[in-house]
């Protein structure tokens, strides 16, 4: 019963521990300062106050003499209230905005003044820093022989920094947890919540009207039309499990069920952007608009687009593994084939819809043309916002080496670099279903060819005769209906002609009381004089 107490608190343990928004101080350089942005309570809501938590731990102190670790919370903002200068002419390890200053409460700091005896390990603070900081600067001497728990209470939204040295401590090890008041979600990604929602609820709407012109028009759907609904409905679930993983993650934090579900969205997302580019190569290729079947063309498209899905899954499971530090030249290896097939998409994508527009210029399919140069200023105007954002970012991570630009942009950098893409393709996607929208006349525009018309005027010889046969005397040959009647395409059934023989044995077509004319209003000249002869010799 013992040994099944110890494990359930063992599992308690780093279940608390996995639940939390935690990162870890040492006494390497790259890791004594760990900076964080919080919300305020109003910012976001919640039922708890946000706070910073910090815990040392004592497994590392030796016993042999005192291990003393200096220690201070802050607000970015705050920053330049820590330390003071302490030899205006000594220009000698300058800190990063050009002032010498004692930042660490050393015995020698104490007799200049700096600092007095009972500050003694702390960060050195400006004389008046507790009244002219916006928010309140937390320095405390931890003693790594009994360390005490220090929480510190986030009442204004801003990027907070903790920040440990060992004054006589070699070696240390802390823990920090980052607590805002919604949730266990970084405050820099809590706005991806609203949005994947904003965009699953978006997509859904999306889905309901192209269902609902589905079903009116469900008996004359193109092939191309089934595609534009699988990838809908596909939408609709990926955008919902990412939400669902990072609301997941706000409640409970980043355990393993958390991990699977990273890896779940992963594998989503590289089937999205495999599905898109498989939808938009064959509409390129004008299926199901321009040619009812592609044939072993589309054989090899499948292969492209499950080539691009895997290498696709093994990137996103490869980029959530390996952390940027660790990444070596085998992660070219990765990268590479996932860069082919994306080559190979867009250099295919863009070749297909140009010979489908010269195609149907060529034959003069004005209407068909109209709708693939549309979906080319759809994907130029795309390609151009890309392209424009590429720019604007590069010239806002140019300044990454400025200590100010993380604190300054942590709200909005996830939008730089993940939201606006989202929202690229949601544009994109939702102009390709209103093109390929169900419509009555689906299949019949589709199977039929528009009637060319030359500038020249129509040509006379595409009626059943031409002048130079009347000429010759030969009369233009004309299908006969079943029935045996001439050619006409009238819909008034023809009279009954009844054969007689006149009296010098030539054989005569007797008219109805009619007789015969060309219309209904007008008389053939010939035929009257037929009738006129005929009536004279009868006489």
């Amino acid at each position: 019963m013992k040994n099944w107490l110890q494990a359930l608190l063992a599992v308690t343990l780093f279940l608390a521990k996995a639940a939390a928004s935690e990162v870890e101080l040492t006494q390497d350089d790259d890791k004594q300062q760990r900076c964080n942005g919080m919300y305020s309570q109003a910012s976001w809501g919640g039922s708890i106050d946000p706070f910073i938590l910090t815990m040392f731990d004592n497994s590392t102190y030796t016993g042999e003499k005192d291990a003393i670790v200096s220690f201070v919370i802050f607000e970015w903002r705050d920053e330049a209230l820590l330390g003071i200068r302490a030899k205006p002419d000594d220009d000698s390890n300058l800190t990063s905005n050009g002032i010498q200053k004692e930042i660490i409460c050393y015995d020698a700091n104490v007799q200049a003044k700096l600092c007095n005896q009972t500050e003694l390990g702390q960060f050195i603070l400006q004389p008046n820093a507790s009244e002219i900081s916006k928010n309140p600067i937390v320095t405390q001497a931890i003693d790594l022989r009994n360390p005490k728990p220090i929480k510190y209470d986030v009442k204004k939204t801003g990027y907070y920094c903790v920040w440990t040295y060992g004054y006589s401590a070699e070696e240390y090890r802390a823990i920090v947890t980052f607590r805002n008041a919604y949730g266990e979600l970084p405050a820099a990604q809590i706005a991806k919540l609203p949005f994947y929602g904003g965009l699953t609820i978006v997509y859904a709407v999306i889905g309901a009207f192209w269902a609902f012109l589905y079903v009116q028009n469900r008996h004359d759907i193109l092939p191309v039309q089934n595609y534009i609904t699988a990838i809908i409905v596909f939408l609709i679930v990926e955008q919902l499990m990412t939400w669902g993983f990072y609301d997941y993650q706000n409640r409970h934090g980043d355990n393993v069920l958390n991990k699977a579900l990273m890896i779940i969205t992963a594998i989503l997302n590289a089937g999205r952007n495999s599905f898109s580019f498989f939808l938009l190569l064959i509409v390129c290729m004008g299926y199901g608009v321009v040619k009812p079947s592609l044939g072993k063309t589309m054989m090899y498209v499948r292969i492209l687009a499950i080539t691009h899905f895997v290498f696709g899954v093994i990137y996103g499971v490869a980029s959530l593994s390996i952390t940027p530090d660790s990444a070596g030249p085998l992660v070219l290896l990765v990268i590479m084939p996932l860069a082919a097939t994306l080559t190979a998409f867009y250099v295919w994508t863009l070749n297909s819809l140009n010979l489908t527009m010269k195609d149907l210029l060529d034959r003069k399919q004005s209407v068909k043309a109209l709708m693939y140069k549309k979906l080319w200023w759809c994907i130029l105007g795309s390609i151009l916002v890309i392209f424009a954002f590429f720019f604007f970012n590069s010239f806002t991570f140019a300044s990454r080496s400025d200590p100010d630009f993380v604190p300054n942009h942590w709200k909005t950098r996830w939008f730089i670099l993940d939201g606006w893409l989202n929202l690229v393709y949601l544009f994109d996607i939702s102009f390709v279903c209103y093109l390929w929208r169900p419509t009555v006349n689906n299949r019949r525009f589709a199977m039929s060819d528009e009637l060319a018309q030359d500038d020249d005027g129509f040509e006379i010889a595409s009626f059943g005769g031409s002048q130079e046969d009347e000429e010759d005397g030969h009369l233009p040959s004309r299908r006969h209906s079943p029935s045996g009647a001439n050619g006409s395409l009238s819909p008034i059934p023809p009279k009954p002609v009844a054969e007689r023989h006149s009296l010098d044995g030539e054989t005569i077509f007797a008219v109805g009381e009619d007789g015969d004319k060309w219309s209904d209003d007008e008389e053939s000249p010939r035929n009257s004089q037929e009738q006129t002869r005929m009536t004279n010799k009868n006489l």
